[in-house]
């Protein structure tokens, strides 16, 4: 059985894919569960203007995302964490503190799943760290890490 999927499923396609799949998979579960229509010639017209409008909307996305990465590569994230007297953090720098301070310094609100911290961040001072906005849009950021009073 031949049908276009509407939403990305793992294991079987992309959104506005046309695959083919086991007729009882398509019948009873793709279909009346919305993840599919079947690939008849007026659904498939449909959904090629259905594709070209996420083509358009995914460019103003990367577009955004680009604006977003220049605006935060501008400024430097500034994080103040309660430190000992050497500088040695309690505790340290998580995703939730950078996406709350890039919040906080630029207005825009991004997922804490995207910050990237290759090692654990547990000293006050200079470091660099990446921020996975969208698809091949990676934003380099430098956060200081000052003590908190």
């Amino acid at each position: 059985m031949k049908v276009i999927l509407t939403e990305d499923l793992r294991g079987t396609g992309k959104k506005g894919e046309t695959v083919d799949v086991k007729e009882g998979y398509g019948r009873n579960y793709l279909i009346p569960e919305g993840l599919a229509l079947p690939a008849t010639a007026s659904n498939q017209k449909r959904f090629e203007n259905i594709i070209k409008n996420l083509q358009d909307k995914k460019g103003r996305v990367l577009k955004a995302a680009g604006d977003i990465k220049e605006k935060l590569e501008e400024i430097s994230l500034v994080i103040k964490k309660k430190a000992g007297a050497d500088g040695k953090l309690f505790g340290s720098v998580t995703h939730k503190d950078v996406a709350d301070a890039v919040k906080e310094a630029v207005g825009i609100e991004i997922n804490k799943k995207g910050v990237r911290i290759d090692e654990p961040i547990k000293s006050t001072g200079s470091h660099t760290l990446e921020i996975h906005l969208e698809q091949n849009v990676t934003a380099v950021v430098k956060v200081e890490v000052e003590k908190k009073d």
